[in-house]
């Protein structure tokens, strides 16, 4: 793991959805290194998601470039090996998992590798296990219950051994146990993070930096901001809103 080469940076990069004037993100500078961990918080609509595709070659740029391990990304090739190396775990399970049973969704990555099918079986099984799925090989992925689909999800990106992880909205959804155990998981992983999250709980928890995207800019904000809101809300991944002056209302209050 080399210290002095970060393992993706954009440089001046600006994205807008065709036909749309609005401009999504403008001459963006961001650099993700080996071992960070950072949090990536702020309204709908900034352009969070639309952030993490452009990190992985999903959307083309509109001016800018990405660099890989230190080196421009122009060929698919190289596109293919960012993509193998910086994995992204889509908000929505339905969008990343399409085999018919859970081991060949989790296989299918180290198939395409170069794995043998043994190789990729003892991978499978090595990942369902750490997302605690053990056992569940032959489940039918289409049967499986959200909480369980968003956990595959994550092990068929580990499965693929990379070096960072790109997570939209990783607790969206979930149960409280389910959320627990997606928090125990990346708490152990020794890769790269960047997390888009509105559960700023979670991401105290599992980011050690956070910025917000604001007017096409990531800006840097101090992570205290996250633990004054675990200290005033010890249930805060409950919904609730902040109105100046007055304490935080709980939804539904």
């Amino acid at each position: 793991m080399p210290n002095d080469t970060s393992l993706l940076i954009l440089e001046n990069v600006s994205f807008s959805y065709p036909g749309s004037r609005q401009t999504v993100l403008a001459s963006l500078d961001f650099q993700l290194n080996w071992s960070q961990r950072l949090g990536l918080i702020g309204p709908n609509g900034q352009g969070k998601t639309t952030f993490l595709h452009i990190c992985v070659g999903l959307l083309p740029l509109k001016s800018g470039k990405i660099l890989f391990k230190g080196t421009e990304v122009r060929t698919r090739r190289e596109l293919r090996q960012l993509r193998r190396e910086i994995g992204l775990v889509f908000q929505n399970p339905e969008d990343q998992l399409f085999c018919p049973t859970v081991l060949e969704d989790v296989a299918f990555g180290p198939l395409n590798l170069g794995f043998t099918p043994a190789q990729a079986r003892e991978r499978a099984a090595e990942v369902l296990d750490l997302v605690g799925l053990s056992g569940f090989e032959k489940r039918i992925t289409h049967k499986l219950s959200g909480g369980e689909k968003k956990l595959l999800s994550l092990a068929t990106i580990l499965a693929m051994q990379p070096n960072a992880l790109l997570l939209d909205e990783p607790t969206a959804g979930l149960d409280p146990e389910t959320r627990e155990t997606v928090i125990r998981i990346i708490k152990k992983l020794k890769l790269g993070l960047l997390i888009v999250s509105h559960d700023w709980d979670f991401l105290y928890q599992t980011t050690t930096e956070l910025k917000t995207l604001e007017q096409g800019q990531l800006i840097k904000r101090d992570r205290n901001v996250l633990h004054q809101h675990v200290h005033y809300h010890p249930s805060g991944h409950v919904p609730h809103e902040h109105v100046p002056g007055r304490q935080a209302v709980v939804s539904g209050q």
